[in-house]
């Protein structure tokens, strides 16, 4: 197993090969995962938002009716290409690639980041990378959801070992709101003290 983090050409290289190389659009477990994060968030509006590692949109185009502004980010340029043509031109949101954590948007705090499937691709430097600069620039009030896949997997980190991480690094500045276990992933839910 590859402790380093997995760089663009490798996601470019599934996206070449599959439309939907996750059955993100297509499967009834996604769908439900998707719909459980949805409702995680439900309830609240949130002004600037970031999704990072946005795939080909579908849990973006699921977020977007929650916030005034939401950032979706990839890695992958065929990635975007494919969020493009699923969400469409939407107010309030924009589509960019990046390569976070060692690219960050700039500006104003965000007071929600999304991490869906994302942080067990990044290696333990890259982990603390992403910790600090969210430590940085989530609002007082802002929340960050995550959610992992917990089985088996060949990417840098498990989810548990990426989630938990995060938490280590965090857990100063951020409060539980929901640590959620599902047959197959984990959904958890932090707010900024």
């Amino acid at each position: 197993m590859s402790r380093s983090s997995l760089n663009a050409a490798y996601f470019d290289g599934i996206f070449e090969s599959d439309d939907d190389p996750w059955d993100l659009a297509s499967s009834a477990y996604e769908a439900a995962k998707f719909r459980h994060t949805h409702d995680a968030l439900a309830g609240r509006r949130y002004a600037r938002a970031l999704e990072i590692g946005c795939a080909h949109g579908v849990l973006t185009g699921q977020l977007i009716g929650l916030c005034d502004t939401l950032l979706a980010i990839d890695i992958s340029t065929r990635a975007l290409a494919k969020a493009r043509e699923r969400v469409g031109d939407r107010p309030g949101l924009t589509l960019q690639r990046m390569a976070f954590p060692s690219e960050t948007p700039e500006g104003a705090p965000f007071d929600l980041v999304i991490l869906s499937e994302v942080a067990y691709y990044w290696s333990i430097a890259d982990l603390d990378r992403a910790a600090e600069w969210l430590r940085d620039h989530i609002a007082a009030g802002g929340r960050i959801i995550l959610v992992h896949y917990t089985g088996e997997t060949d990417y840098p980190q498990t989810g548990d070992e990426a989630v938990d991480a995060l938490w280590t690094e965090l857990s100063a500045v951020f409060s539980v709101v929901a640590a959620e276990r599902r047959d197959t992933y984990r959904l958890d839910l932090w707010e900024r003290s």
